[in-house]
Formats: C-alpha cells, sequence, structure tokens
C-alpha cells in the first residue's frame, strides 16, 4: 500500500494540521454553507487539500453536501468537536478586547523582569469576516524564555507556567480565547497583533 501511494505521487491524507481545520469549522458557525475554496483560502492551502480535508470530514460527519455538493454545511457533530459557540459578541466588542490585548503584549514585550518574551501573536476566528455577532477571537501566543534557569523547571511545571501567564494576558476578558501559539496559526487568515 505504502508503495502504490509513493508510485502514483498522491496522497490520500491533506497536510494540513487537523486543529487548522477544526478552527476553520469553528468559524463556519452561523453561515449557511461555505465551500472548498473557502476553506483553501481562509487555510492558505491548495484547493486540492481543502478537497481531501472535506472528504475526511465529511466521512467522520462534521459536514455535508449542499446544494449538488459545490457547497458544504457544518453538522451539529462538526460544530461540536470544533468547539464552537453560539456567536453572542459584536465585533466591536472583540476589537475592542484585542486592543486590550495588545497593549498588555505591548507592555509585557517591555518588562525585562518578565519570565518570557513574546515572539509571536496572533489572532483568527469569525470576527475576521462581516457577521453582525462573532464568537470570542481565538488568539495564539508564543512565548520563549527570557533567561534559561539552571534549575530548570520540569516540562509539567513549565507548562503550567506559560499557561498562567496567558491567562494573566488574557485578563479576565470573555471575548478572548487565549492559547499557545502554533505554526499553523500564522497560514490561515489571521491578524497579528504585534
Amino acid at each position: 500500500m505504502a508503495n502504490d501511494k509513493a508510485k502514483s505521487g498522491k496522497e490520500i491524507m491533506p497536510s494540513v494540521a487537523v486543529a487548522a481545520v477544526m478552527s476553520f469549522l469553528k468559524d463556519t458557525r452561523g453561515q449557511d454553507t461555505w465551500t472548498a475554496r473557502d476553506l483553501a483560502q481562509t487555510l492558505g492551502i491548495g484547493t486540492a487539500e481543502a478537497a481531501k480535508a472535506i472528504t475526511l470530514m465529511d466521512m467522520q460527519g462534521y459536514v455535508k453536501a449542499a446544494r449538488g455538493g459545490r457547497e458544504w454545511f457544518t453538522t451539529a457533530a462538526g460544530q461540536t468537536v470544533s468547539g464552537s459557540k453560539l456567536p453572542h459578541y459584536t465585533s466591536e466588542r472583540v476589537e475592542t478586547a484585542l486592543a486590550g490585548l495588545k497593549e498588555r503584549i505591548a507592555a509585557a514585550r517591555k518588562d525585562f523582569k518578565s519570565p518570557y518574551k513574546i515572539t509571536a501573536a496572533v489572532a483568527f476566528g469569525d470576527f475576521l469576516g462581516e457577521q453582525p455577532r462573532v464568537q470570542a477571537a481565538d488568539v495564539g501566543i508564543e512565548l520563549a524564555r527570557r533567561k534559561s534557569d539552571a534549575s530548570e523547571n520540569t516540562s509539567a511545571t513549565e507548562s503550567k507556567a506559560r499557561l498562567a501567564f496567558l491567562k494573566q494576558l488574557r485578563a479576565k476578558n470573555a471575548g478572548l480565547n487565549v492559547v499557545p501559539y502554533q505554526e499553523w496559526m500564522s497560514k490561515r487568515s489571521h491578524q497579528k497583533l504585534f
């Protein structure tokens, strides 16, 4: 089977990260339908990769074809697995939350006593579209340690410290979901925060 795949030069599985595809499904909450082109443009992938991803999502019951198979809709199972919520924020509220986060990021980047340096920060989600109501913005923030301690924390302790730092940046703002940065976040449609 592996030789057949190598001989044909065609990969069956899409090369796009599953988390990226789930972020797209989350963005479709509140939309009647979407297309393979929408998926490709949002995730910054080719249409062939988008078609592979749609095939897998269809097989898993996360999406269903609409209007002759050219358009798709996200099923209840797709909404659940992607973590989407009913859009209830205004775009203005999310933009205000992001503006506050930008200020906190700028302050943290100037604070040389901080244990972490913020090396990347991107926001993405349905707020980038033109819907009247949106979900909380997803924000990926990449952290690097400012100083390497001789008594380096265990990975579990370090992970908890990073999450606590991200939570502090979020500042109890319900309009934001702040998570550790992953490379795919900068490949999909997004807004840079610095």
